[in-house]
């Protein structure tokens, strides 16, 4: 079953060796592992934005409230 999450604030990834991009704010979909996150967004219309994090920046991102887990998804515990 799908998760969501909210962006609120600077969220970034960084691709690779390549300098961090911004996750617009927004909703997106997160699928949860135990040492990445991986977070999926509409880009533009039709194109899709996905990007894996490290479980302890996602974690910090919640815990500053820049990714807020919709009510009733474990991630927010």
């Amino acid at each position: 079953m799908p998760r969501f999450a909210t962006i609120h604030g600077h969220v970034t990834f960084t691709p690779g060796d390549g300098a961090p991009i911004e996750i617009p704010e927004g909703r997106v979909e997160i699928l949860e592992a135990d040492d990445s996150v991986t977070l999926s967004w509409e880009a533009e219309p039709g194109t899709v934005g996905t990007t894996a994090m490290p479980r302890l920046q996602y974690d910090q991102y919640v815990e500053a409230g820049k990714i807020r887990p919709e009510r009733g998804d474990q991630a927010a515990a």
